[in-house]
């Protein structure tokens, strides 16, 4: 007799479920976040040089950009939607928020409500934007923020063990189902206070399911994940050199090893963005500056680091890219579009970007055999172009 396939357990992911997630920009005061944000999202949010000019935070949506639903939209030639990563510009964070200095515990709870981090770090001198604490010194400024989201989230945990603790000890060693459920959760979030209090991000640590679902319930902050930002100086961002990045890499290599970090230039960004209606003279700015913008590669990676990926409906009306979590069942994604379709669905028509590009038109793709046939239970993949069948009628096309 065959030995018994072993089901392999679907690793649940930290964070709320969903597709509309977004993204805070997040650092000390005036180290360039709204002058990040401006130019990001050809907003208006004040700069100004002095801390907190940021108060409530500002929200809004960037484009994802994406090749591929250029190419289908010169395919098609219909209305082009791309996907879309929401930004939120969160105030400056000083030393201390974590007992309510500065914006405190505002400003911690606008961290709360966010599902990434865009840690923007200062890599740049510049005597007439003065810095929080007088210097600029990366390694500091990021331990700031680190030791402050620390300490919240000891804070909101010990709050929990504290509340609980007489209760639980009252249960002693038996009790209902509900009392073990109770009790295994306790022991949980004591667990994830002591690693907290280690000095370790809750991302950072390899949870079980039982244990993510746990922490999920919990507005931890250290269970976000960051990318780095370092706002260098328009020339070093030219010249590809600067002497904080050193630095700002051996501490993330040091406390958040695998994180990624990029540079970019604030005032090279937020002069290409004032050329924004004017294709011609972008083009014109970058080839005389030697450069490209960092922002295709920052709104792609904030979006890959939310765990979200898209998947594409194409027709004669338009060409659409669909945000979805990755590794989602079809009937989730066809939820994306529509709760009908979802509920009614029967199967999906797929063709991959790939084969679809080599044979240059759907009718040569069908000729190929290269048309897919999958199941509402199939997980849907990056770049797949799919047409739903359901219930309710053939979906977007």
């Amino acid at each position: 007799m065959p030995p018994k396939k072993q089901v392999v357990e679907e690793k649940i992911q930290l964070g709320r479920p969903g597709n509309n997630l977004k993204i805070g920009v997040v650092g000390l005061p005036n180290v360039g976040k709204s002058t990040f944000f401006n130019a990001i999202t050809s907003s208006s949010v004040p700069a100004e040089n002095y801390p907190f000019c940021t108060i409530e935070p500002e929200e809004s949506r960037v484009a994802v950009p994406d090749d591929r639903l250029d190419w289908l939209f010169t395919l098609y030639t219909s209305k082009k939607v791309p996907a879309f990563l929401t930004i939120i510009d969160i105030a400056g964070l000083v030393k201390g928020a974590s007992e309510g200095h500065g914006l405190g515990n505002a400003f911690l709870s606008h961290i709360s409500a966010v599902d990434g981090i865009f840690h923007v770090v200062r890599a740049f001198d510049d005597p007439d934007v003065v810095h929080v604490d007088d210097e600029v010194n990366p390694g500091r400024d990021l331990e700031t923020i680190h030791n402050e989201l620390r300490l919240k989230d000891t804070a909101m945990l010990n709050k929990y063990i504290d509340g609980n603790a007489r209760n639980i000890e009252r249960m002693g060693s038996g009790g209902t189902v509900d009392d073990k459920k109770r009790k295994e959760e306790f022991a949980i979030v004591t667990k994830v206070r002591d690693w907290v209090v280690a000095g370790n991000d809750v991302r950072k640590g390899n949870w079980s399911n039982r244990e993510v679902d746990v922490i999920n319930a919990q507005p931890l902050l250290t269970s976000k994940p960051v990318t780095y930002l370092a706002n260098v100086s328009e020339k070093d961002y030219i010249r590809k050199k600067n002497k904080y990045l050193p630095a700002i890499k051996k501490w993330i290599d040091e406390n958040n090893p695998g994180d990624k970090l990029i540079p970019f230039s604030g005032v090279f960004e937020t002069a290409l963005a004032a050329l924004s209606g004017d294709a011609a003279a972008a083009a014109q700015f970058l080839e005389s500056k030697g450069a490209v913008s960092a922002f295709p590669k920052i709104i792609t990676l904030g979006y890959d680091q939310l765990h979200l990926m898209h998947f594409f409906t194409a027709g004669e009306v338009e060409v659409r890219a669909w945000t979805c979590r990755k590794g989602v069942k079809m009937t989730e994604a066809a939820r994306c579009i529509h709760n009908d379709i979802a509920d009614s669905l029967i199967q999906v028509d797929v063709m991959k970007f790939d084969d679809l590009k080599a044979a240059g038109s759907e009718a040569d793709l069908r000729a190929a055999g290269k048309l897919h046939i999958r199941g509402k239970d199939a997980i849907i993949e990056d770049g797949d172009i799919v047409y739903f069948r359901s219930g309710m009628g053939r979906a977007k096309k």
